[in-house]
């Protein structure tokens, strides 16, 4: 398994970036986890969208599905539908955009088979609904948090996860338990407690550089890392 950092910014992208989006390879197959701003052309990069198996999206802010609008363009120009996997208690207005030939919405499953993954799910704390994501081609496992605060049950999903790939918006003095983010410091807390193999962070805030946010993760998981557009990890 490999993953593609595509964008790993919010809730809005630095100039020339992207927000949430993360290409994985599996079998030689290709799955698109979340589409935010600016994705789409950092991905036409890597490859044909038309050729994606699908799209799993962890849930319907736009910082993490706005590019799917103009994704459509050129799925229904190509001819293709994808399946797009989405929170199914989510009725939000983006959902109806998201109607189109281009693309066939699909509420998660229990269990879901594709790209040669095994993918389950996990519903988080978020304003809207939202899920965090594990993955697994039966050998190594990869856990996404999707947006979160601090979640009941989530480090026991995440457990021995052989990568882990954490919200952190906040470093810890700017958290509160209000807030729909976790913290760096907590993230890495979390990695820490599901003794994930390796941590690292995303979602990260614009007003402060990556390595603040790594320096406080570290003093809690010192094998925490922060993701960065281009960057390619190898499971």
């Amino acid at each position: 398994m490999k993953l593609h950092i595509l964008g790993c910014h919010g809730p809005y992208p630095p100039a020339g970036g992207a927000t949430s989006g993360y290409l994985i390879e599996s079998h030689g197959k290709l799955l698109l986890m979340d589409c935010g701003a600016g994705v789409m052309g950092r991905l036409m990069r890597l490859c044909d969208p038309a050729q994606l198996e699908g799209v799993l999206l962890s849930h319907l802010h736009f910082d993490h599905a706005s590019d799917l609008l103009v994704m459509r363009y050129y799925l229904e120009i190509a001819g293709k539908t994808l399946p797009v996997y989405v929170p199914g208690e989510d009725d939000s207005p983006f959902r109806a955009l998201l109607t189109a030939p281009a693309f066939d919405v699909r509420p998660y499953p229990d269990t879901l088979e594709i790209a040669g993954l095994a993918v389950t799910t996990l519903p988080v704390r978020h304003p809207v609904p939202c899920r965090a994501l594990k993955l697994t081609d039966g050998n190594k496992t990869f856990v996404f948090t999707g947006d979160t605060n601090d979640c009941a049950g989530l480090s026991a999903f995440a457990e021995n996860a052989d990568l882990l790939l954490a919200d952190a918006a906040f470093l810890e003095d700017e958290w509160a338990e209000a807030k729909p983010h976790m913290s760096a410091l907590r993230a890495a807390r979390l990695a820490k407690e599901a003794n994930a193999r390796a941590l690292y962070l995303t979602h990260l805030p614009v007003r402060h550089e990556p390595a603040t946010l790594v320096k406080e993760a570290q003093a809690e998981f010192p094998r925490a890392q922060a993701v960065f557009p281009g960057l390619v990890i190898r499971l």
